[in-house]
């Protein structure tokens, strides 16, 4: 018979034995499950997981925390560039798991269910990745205090109600992800340890509870850019320990509560893009503020007075408002304030001396109000100064010096106001700026030389002044200039022939000076040159030829002493009147001018280089009859680049012919039809355009044959008949009328430039594979759509257009 003391002997050695052995296989079965994480994530551009092998210890992994037991406790692997699908199913394998940390990575696919498996976490973090579809019920998790999952893609509904028993939710943060449009959720004011909620920006509509004010221990609550509606609550009022409140880009309406004043720990409050009225008193208590945005709203009433008086406040944004009165005066001077926009107002009085007096101002904005007195001597000085914005107000006197030298200033924009003196050779020290806005002032003085150190400019607006002198010669070294607008003052002498050195300026406008002397030829040199204004002034001599290489949407030389013939190319209905009042000039080919003399303008050399060509013309005359047919067989597979062409515009045009005739092939057609091809066109500068191609043919049909003869010396009955119908349809201007931006013609084809619509028609919507379903409300906005446009065409336009073409596939 057995002993029972052996047999207890042999059991307690097997609990023993088992009790040893165990975490062996936990570990075992640990660095399988890490090592599968590894596997899925290989494509990581990291080597944050190099110390992943399979000879080492759990614990001793990179982002790994392990217990006191040895067991993998944490994983923390956030911010670390990696991608991949997470294998959920596998991490939550591990039993004492209770922190994921896996955010700011490049992690995709979908979050699957396995993930309530994780049923200890604590702490999850799957914020800021590219993941997919939508988030799985979660209600396991009855633990989490820590929950990120912001940023990430999710989409559809969440599920709310998987966050009823997470009691101990003390940070919540969903925002940033295209969920389904959702009521603001009851179970998130049941969760009373929250101190940090973010769900900006994830489509919450409807009005704020007031039982928000039950999460007395938030510190931070941001419900931006959703469809919130109604007004604030004044429970909010409950919220003592609030250090930030984002409300803006919502729908709200109604005052700012009475109970705001409460909210005294509060340094940043945004409440912008609403529609909230009333004054905005109850903010003199909140004395902590940092940052006060409260723009594009409706707020009346004066600006507080105990602004002046906040100690930490270094932003401030009340522009787009209906705000009078002053501004403190010693606003900003206590803090390292950093910008002012209260632009788009009603604020009188003088502007605030010390803002910059830290030194660390950036931006004032104060544009659009009734602002009076002078610009403070002590923004001179403001290095950190990058906008500097006046415009439209009453101010007056002379602008400090310092001002026009700001080393990092971007723009400087002082128009619309009664500024006088000049402006100073401190401008070469403005190295960054890019606008100079100051017309519509009495400035005075020269502009100065020093004005080409300002190598940044892009535009220089200083129209409707009283300057005078003479323009400095190196304004030809401002290389990114692209407008010049120096009209309306008292500028003489000569325009800079390095002017013409500006080779990405667009508009050029010196009209009504006493500008004397010839006009530069090397304007005509300028490539995307579009507006030519020097009307108005003294200019004498012949007109360049070289301006008839420009493509000018608008074009005036009117009112000068200019003499001679009026090139060719210049002598166009489209310039009608922009060389009257020039008494000297002549014209073969408008009746308004006297006729020049059979060899006007024409020097001795150019006499003999015509007889030259005449008897080379006869000579060749043989010749070109043999290559005529084989010119005729070739002509249709040709390129357009070898066509004489005449460009019309009916706008302001960023482009060249050359832009649109370099993208005429077949690689961008995109439509056929009876009367041409349609070409979609990508500008270099992003714009997308629609280029129809039509070619003329005669009455049988046939392709005409080339000539080189000038599309506006031969026209064809067709081609006056297309000409008038261009005409007419550059004249529309309706949102629903297909913009016609200018035609380009020569002898043998047609382009017309429209605007791009990139969604295609609605025949495409109603039968192609691009079909999408149109509820009934899409299809009442396109027919009350095109009913318009044909409205505006039949009684809209001087003289009515039928379309006589309306289907669907005309209606874009």
């Amino acid at each position: 018979m057995s002993n029972p003391c052996s047999h207890r002997q042999i059991f307690l050695s097997l609990c023993f034995l088992f009790c040893f052995t165990f975490p062996c296989y936990v570990k075992s079965d640990e660095l399988q499950i890490l090592l599968t994480l590894k596997s899925a994530l290989d494509k990581s551009s990291t080597d944050v997981l190099d110390s992943w092998a399979a000879t080492g210890s759990v614990c001793s992994f990179n982002g790994i925390t392990c217990d006191a037991g040895g067991s993998v406790k944490e994983i923390e692997l956030s911010n670390q560039k990696l991608t991949g699908v997470l294998p959920l199913d596998s991490i939550c394998q591990l039993q004492s798991l209770d922190k994921l940390s896996m955010g700011h990575n490049s992690l995709y696919g979908a979050i699957t269910e396995d993930l309530n498996n994780c049923s200890k976490l604590r702490y999850l973090d799957l914020g800021n990745n590219p993941f997919s579809g939508p988030f799985p019920d979660i209600s396991a998790l009855s633990e989490l205090q820590y929950l990120y999952l912001n940023g990430s893609g999710f989409s559809g509904r969440f599920p709310w109600k998987s966050l009823e028993n997470m009691n101990n939710l003390t940070v919540l943060s969903l925002g940033d992800n295209p969920f389904v449009r959702t009521p603001f959720p009851d179970q998130i004011v049941k969760l009373k340890k929250l101190n940090w909620l973010y769900l900006a920006n994830c489509s919450i509509e409807g009005k704020i509870p007031p039982a928000i004010g039950d999460l007395t221990e938030l510190k931070d609550l941001e419900l931006q850019l959703n469809f919130l509606s109604g007004d604030i609550p004044s429970e909010i009022g409950k919220l003592r320990k609030l250090w930030q409140l984002e409300l803006y880009a919502n729908e709200l309406t109604g005052k700012l509560p009475a109970g705001l004043r409460n909210l005294t720990s509060l340094e940043y409050f945004d409440a912008s893009s609403n529609y909230l009225e009333g004054d905005i008193l109850e903010v003199k208590y909140l004395t902590n503020l940092v940052s006060l945005q409260l723009f594009e709203n409706r707020f009346n009433g004066g600006v507080p007075p105990e602004l002046g008086e906040f100690k930490k406040l270094v932003n401030l944004s009340l522009y787009t408002n209906m705000l009078i009165g002053p501004l403190p005066q010693k606003l900003g001077s206590w803090a390292d304030f950093d910008y002012i926009d209260v632009s788009e107002n009603l604020l009188t009085g003088p502007i605030p001396p010390d803002m910059c007096k830290k030194g660390t101002m950036r931006g004032l904005l104060m544009l659009q109000n009734r602002f009076t007195g002078e610009i403070p001597t002590t923004y001179s000085s403001c290095a950190t100064m990058k906008r500097f914005r006046v415009s439209n107000n009453s101010l007056s006197g002379i602008v400090p010096a310092g001002i026009w030298g700001l080393p990092q200033v971007e723009i400087i924009d002082i128009a619309y106001n009664r500024f006088e003196g000049p402006i100073t050779s401190d401008i070469k020290n403005a190295k960054e700026i890019g606008i100079l806005s100051a017309e519509f002032n009495r400035l005075s003085g020269e502009l100065p030389k020093e004005i080409s150190g300002a190598t940044s400019l892009v535009k220089i607006e200083l129209n409707d002044n009283q300057m005078s002198g003479e323009i400095p010669d190196g304004i030809g070294e401002l290389k990114a200039l692209s407008s010049l607008k120096l009209q309306n003052n008292m500028f003489s002498g000569p325009i800079p022939d390095s002017l013409g050195s500006c080779a990405s300026i667009s508009n050029i406008n010196m009209a009504n000076n006493s500008l004397s002397g010839k006009i530069p030829s090397s304007l005509g040199s300028l490539p995307t040159l579009n507006s030519l204004d020097l009307s108005r002034n003294e200019l004498s001599g012949r007109i360049p030829e070289s301006l008839s290489f420009l493509r000018l949407n608008l074009f005036d030389l009117s009112y000068n002493r200019l003499t001679g013939p009026i090139p060719q190319s210049l002598a166009v209905e489209a310039y009608n009147g922009s060389l009257a009042g020039n008494p000297g000039l002549c014209s073969s080919t408008i009746k308004s001018f006297k006729q020049c003399p059979p060899d006007s303008g024409m020097s001795k050399h150019v006499r003999t280089l015509i007889v030259c060509l005449a008897v080379g013309a006869i000579m060749l005359a043989s010749l070109g009859c043999i290559l005529y047919l084989r010119r005729k067989e070739k002509d249709h597979n040709r390129s357009l680049k070898e066509e004489s062409w005449d460009v019309k515009s009916f706008h302001v045009l960023t482009f060249t012919e050359d832009d649109i005739l370099d993208s005429i092939k077949q690689e961008n057609l995109i439509g056929k039809g009876g009367a041409g091809n349609v070409y979609k066109v990508m500008l270099s500068n992003g714009v997308e355009l629609a280029v129809k191609h039509i070619w003329n043919t005669d009455s049988h049909g046939r392709w005409k044959s080339r000539s080189s003869t000038p599309i506006l010396g031969r026209l064809s009955g067709k081609e006056k008949e297309f000409d008038a119908e261009v005409q007419t349809l550059s004249s529309i201007r309706h949102v629903n009328v297909v913009k016609l931006y200018c035609s380009i013609t020569s002898e043998d084809s047609s382009l017309l430039v429209y605007e791009y619509l990139p969604n295609g028609s609605l025949w495409d919507r109603l039968h192609t594979s691009r079909k999408v379903e149109l509820d009934w409300e899409t299809r009442y906005e396109i027919a009350v759509g095109a009913a318009k446009g044909l409205e505006y065409l039949h009684h809209g336009c001087e003289r009515p257009v039928i379309h006589r073409d309306v289907k669907s596939s005309n209606i874009l």
